[in-house]
C-alpha cells in the first residue's frame, strides 16, 4: 500500500484526557516519526503536532480515535504523492 507522509495537529481542550491521547499515540508509535506538544497553561488546553509516514487506513484509524474523544479537536494533511 502507499505510505503517504503529512502532519496531524491535535488541540485539547480538556488536559484531563491526556492519558487516553497518550495511550492512543503509544499504540500508532509505529508511524509517528516526530511530535511536538505545547501546554497553554492560561487557556488550560495543549497543542500536538505530530510528523506522520504510514498508509492512509493507519493515519485515518489514529486521527478516528483521537477525535471521538471529547474536548480532542484533530486535523492533518497529507502529501499527495509518495
Amino acid at each position: 500500500m502507499l505510505r503517504r507522509i503529512g502532519v496531524v495537529g491535535i488541540v485539547i481542550e480538556d488536559r484531563a484526557k491526556a492519558p487516553e491521547i497518550n495511550s492512543i499515540l503509544s499504540q500508532y508509535s509505529g508511524i509517528i516519526i516526530g511530535r511536538m506538544g505545547i501546554p497553554h497553561r492560561e487557556r488550560a488546553l495543549s497543542v500536538i503536532s505530530l510528523i506522520v509516514e504510514g498508509t492512509n487506513d493507519e493515519i485515518g484509524a489514529m486521527t478516528g480515535k483521537l477525535g471521538n474523544i471529547k474536548g480532542v479537536q484533530v486535523k492533518s494533511a497529507l502529501s499527495t504523492k509518495y
